[in-house]
């Protein structure tokens, strides 16, 4: 029987690839699109030839003058290439510190004046964009690009072509390792900082809950290169030397083609981005088919979702894996679907507490446990927790409460560990017990639906902000035998999806939107939208 290979005690991002093409090298990793940096590599590569492209961005982040413990910001247009930076700059010691390119220009010259005179790596698009309007020079040491098309003066990493290699370097596993942000549902996005230990702990109960398909299936990732999440998917496979596909867009006309070439046998992205691919379910070619496994990180899923994407696959016994956690802490709790099981799910059941790696309690509004099956506030203690939100230490010290970690959600737990979450504690709406569980009833009552948000409107109204498939009308009849028997809401908006504000892993921002209803910048609709 082949022998369980855990990782060392420290997860060093900067040799991942290298650890990877040692073991694997000759696996295949398809790519949707070609590296912005390196377009020539194309899109068929392996584990040993993106090893060899790290090590020569490493050579030139080097080349440039970046060194050990200094900050290097990677803020560019959405590609693969964002990850390989971000290994390349751990690789030669420095602090690889990823940047939505979803952000604006006004948050991101805000996160670098938070991150005091760092390295940026950028490209010509967002200097020339979003970032045109920022004095750059009083914000950061030095700007390198990143692709192919030159701006100004400034050093194009892919025209360093004669640096030498170098031997990597290894920082103390409790130094800065990674800085990474929240997703901004909030407000201005916080700075979270991760060392080398914290980053191992989250990673361990992945590894062991990924064990039984090591080598055996392809597995595609659609996920936010700039979230740690990421990372810690590709140190499980990588480590296991699964075949990889990895997407940068999440479209279902994109997705769908590449799974039907590739036949992926685990996939994993948004919850958000689940939804629309259960347009994959019967598209031709049946990408889904191949897939016996699905991975679902971030948010809870919504039970449909689940129970579509089941019945797409042609695998026998498929299962949907759903991990609840935060950025802050990395994964919480865990729950498994059969085809059987989802259709009993109710969408707030988000699994089991993590035996061994999680501590989690529910208290009242005074800070003390409250008893099993009563909602209260979450708090956990773990070793995976963040070192601190760069620059708002003080923000982050009012989440701790005796060595307790204050997730601000609110949940129960039940007999064996069980967790069912309720909403976080900025969303929750006076006149709804949970307003997610609402949305899942939405959701399962109207197959047409792509998403539901409900929000308090200008006067603390429950406002249901709806998204159809493809941005058709939905029938007026339909949503008013849908809303029978639930609680009093405001007439339904009908919003374009691609408007819905979102963070970089597609989590709705339910703050922007209350704002944008109070202020009354609401988008027009795509269409007639039904009225109560």
């Amino acid at each position: 029987m082949p022998r369980l290979a855990l990782p060392e005690k420290a997860f060093y991002l900067g040799l991942l690839w290298e650890k990877a093409a040692e073991k694997h090298g000759p696996v295949p990793v398809t790519l949707d699109q070609p590296l912005a940096t390196f377009p020539h590599a194309g899109t068929d590569l392996t584990y040993r030839s993106l090893a060899d492209l790290v090590d020569d961005l490493a050579a030139r982040l080097w080349h440039v003058g970046i060194r050990p413990t200094e900050r290097v910001a990677i803020h560019k247009d959405d590609n693969f290439d964002i990850a390989l930076l971000a290994a390349a700059t751990a690789r030669i010691g420095a602090v690889p510190v990823v940047l939505s390119a979803a952000l604006s220009g006004d948050v991101t010259a805000q996160l670098l004046h938070r991150l005091e005179q760092p390295w940026l790596v950028s490209d010509a698009a967002k200097l020339s964009g979003p970032l045109s309007g920022t004095d750059l020079s009083a914000l950061v040491r030095d700007t390198v690009l990143a692709g192919t098309a030159a701006h100004g003066r400034l050093r194009l990493l892919a025209d360093i072509t004669d640096a030498p290699r170098r031997e990597p370097v290894r920082l103390h596993r409790r130094q800065t390792a990674l800085i990474t942000h929240s997703s901004g549902t909030t407000g201005v996005n916080k700075l979270m900082v991760h060392n080398a230990r914290a980053l191992f702990h989250r990673l361990l109960p992945q590894q062991l809950i990924a064990w039984p398909i090591r080598r055996k299936e392809t597995v595609a990732l659609a996920m936010s290169y700039v979230h740690s999440r990421f990372y810690h998917s590709l140190g499980v496979f990588l480590n296991y030397g699964n075949p990889l596909v990895i997407l940068t867009d999440p479209d279902p006309d994109t997705v769908g083609p590449i799974f039907t070439r590739t036949r992926p046998g685990l996939v994993e992205t948004h919850p958000n981005n689940f939804i629309q691919w259960e347009d994959l379910a019967d598209a031709p070619g049946a990408p889904l088919s191949s897939v016996r496994y699905y991975s679902s990180t971030f948010d809870a899923i919504h039970p449909r979702t689940i129970q579509r994407l089941l019945a797409a696959s042609h695998r026998r016994r498929p299962l949907l894996v759903q991990l609840y956690g935060q950025s802050e802490t990395g994964p919480i709790s865990g729950a498994w679907y059969t085809r059987k099981s989802a259709e009993k799910n109710d969408g707030r059941d988000v699994g089991f507490v993590l035996p061994g790696f999680i501590k989690l309690r529910a208290v009242d509004d005074n800070g003390r446990p409250v008893p099993r099956g009563r909602a209260g506030h979450l708090e956990l203690r773990g070793r995976g927790t963040i070192m601190t939100y760069l620059g708002e230490d003080e923000r982050y010290q009012k989440q701790r409460h005796d060595g307790w970690w204050r997730l601000g959600d609110m949940g129960s737990l039940h007999r064996g560990g069980r967790l069912r979450l309720i909403d976080r504690e900025i969303d929750q709406i006076d006149t709804i017990d949970s307003n997610l569980e609402l949305e899942d009833v939405l959701m399962s009552r109207l197959d047409e639906l792509l998403e539901v948000i409900i929000v308090p409107g200008a006067d603390d109204t429950p406002v249901p902000v709806i998204c159809t498939r493809r941005d058709a009308p939905l029938d007026e009849d339909r949503w008013r035998q849908a809303t029978a028997g639930l609680p009093a809401l405001a007439a339904p908006l009908h919003w374009p999806f691609a408007d819905v504000p979102r963070t970089s892993t597609w989590k709705v921002r339910r703050v922007e939107i209350t704002r944008m209803l109070r202020d009354g910048q609401t988008p027009t609709a795509p269409a007639t939208a039904p009225t109560a």
